[in-house]
């Protein structure tokens, strides 16, 4: 409502200036050479008016003339990415169904709508790996690796190229710039760590793990590796710290310590361990300088004192006893072990070697050992050291099978109790 009457305010404003002009009257004279034009004064304010319009559409008419190559371009260029816009996603759709013919003729097009740009670089370099041509994906990938805005999806193609043809070296050092393309990457983090295994790195691994006990075997490995004494011991004792019941960790540690002038410490260590997670490699390490058979019997208390009920325990201090003559004591450990159920083939060998002590070569020495040896017969085999990926067996702890190359699947188990 207020625009429609201020313009009829300004109209009626228009009405009066005209009328005002045309009763003002009056000339205006115009001179060229020796001609004289002489105009009524609204006759030449209409004349500056039609004149003043001329130009102004004369100057348009230039202006789009200016512009007109370039809305052409501009038109141009819109049908190019709309027909490139569907062109990719015809593409998409064909890599998704598994027909890289197709996908590689709808990049094309989409590549001559688009230009390269990281969207349409990325689908022709995954085109050219479905239809098996690994130097065209990589001549691409590459192409994107040297854009400063999609460097990290090129390094990540020619990164799974490498791993795909097992060229661990080239895999690492292109790892390390997609690390520093884009840090932090989850995806390229495990890809790290994956390959740190594979090339048995065992320090750049243990940087990568996850925090808890898989630690203990990256941080002994890797202190297999190092050369350098004080760093070897930094990361022993990281490996015993993540995981006390990791015996290899102990053991590496504990002897480490002793090595280094500080015994004390060496049996604190393996006590610690002894009592998180019993094994016979503690007690040979622990009872390595004691030759007399009734200090050993106390030192198997002292390390066995936080841990007397498990059956490496019982078996320990049974075997100690005998050794030292203490027949009462060795049969108490070694008929508590068996009644618990948990004994295997060791302890009823070690009731064998007791009943002969005990009553020598009698018919009833006799008859007891050979019924300890039917029963060791059928017991389950004594732990070991076992691969859970391939089941061999190894004499000692390893980061990786030597049988079937796996990494970390070396444990100490208990083989199933034999059939009767």
């Amino acid at each position: 409502m207020r625009s429609a009457l201020l313009y009829l305010v300004l109209l009626a404003g228009g009405l009066a200036g005209i009328l005002w002009l045309a009763r003002l009257g009056g000339a205006v004279e115009i001179r060229v050479a020796d001609a004289e034009i002489l105009v009524s004064l609204p006759v030449a304010l209409l004349l500056l008016a039609v004149l003043f319009l001329v130009l102004h559409l004369i100057l348009v008419l230039i202006g789009a003339l200016r512009r007109l190559p370039g809305r052409i371009r501009a038109s141009r260029a819109a049908k190019h990415r709309n027909e490139g816009d569907a062109a990719l996603t015809r593409a998409l759709i064909a890599l998704a169904a598994g027909t890289p013919d197709v996908a590689r003729i709808e990049v094309k097009r989409a590549r001559k709508g688009l230009g390269d740009t990281p969207q349409t670089l990325l689908l022709a370099a995954e085109a050219e790996r479905l239809a098996g041509r690994e130097d065209a994906a990589a001549e691409v990938f590459q192409a994107l690796a040297a854009r400063p805005d999609a460097r990290f999806l090129g390094l990540r193609g020619l990164l799974r190229q490498a791993i795909q043809r097992e060229d661990w070296p080239t895999a690492q050092r292109l790892a390390r710039e997609a690390e520093a393309a884009q840090p932090g990457a989850a995806w390229l983090r495990q890809e790290r760590e994956t390959l740190a295994l594979r090339t048995r790195d065992w320090r750049e691994a243990l940087s990568l793990a996850a925090p808890g006990p898989t630690q203990a075997g990256l941080a002994l490995a890797a202190a297999q590796q190092e050369p350098d004494p004080s760093r070897a011991i930094e990361l022993e004792r990281q490996a015993f710290q993540a995981d006390p019941a990791f015996a290899p960790a102990a053991l590496a540690f504990a002897a480490r310590l002793r090595a280094a002038g500080s015994p004390r410490r060496a049996r604190s260590t393996l006590e610690q361990a002894w009592a998180a997670r019993p094994h016979p490699d503690l007690a040979r390490d622990y009872l390595l300088e004691e030759e007399d058979p009734l200090h050993r019997v106390k030192a198997v208390e002292a390390l066995i004192h936080n841990n007397t009920k498990h059956p490496e325990s019982q078996l320990l201090m049974g075997r100690a006893a005998l050794a030292a003559g203490l027949t009462g004591r060795a049969r108490t450990e070694l008929d508590a072990l068996v009644a618990s159920g948990r004994a295997d083939r060791r302890a009823y060998l070690a009731l064998c070697d007791l009943e002969e002590v005990e009553k020598g070569d009698l018919p009833e020495g006799r008859a007891a050992q050979a019924r300890w040896l039917r029963a060791a017969a059928t017991a389950a085999p004594e732990p070991r050291w076992r691969c859970s990926s391939c089941g061999t067996d190894h004499a000692d702890w390893a980061p990786a099978c030597p049988a079937c190359n796996s990494v970390g699947t070396i444990g100490w188990t208990s083989p199933q109790q034999l059939p009767v």
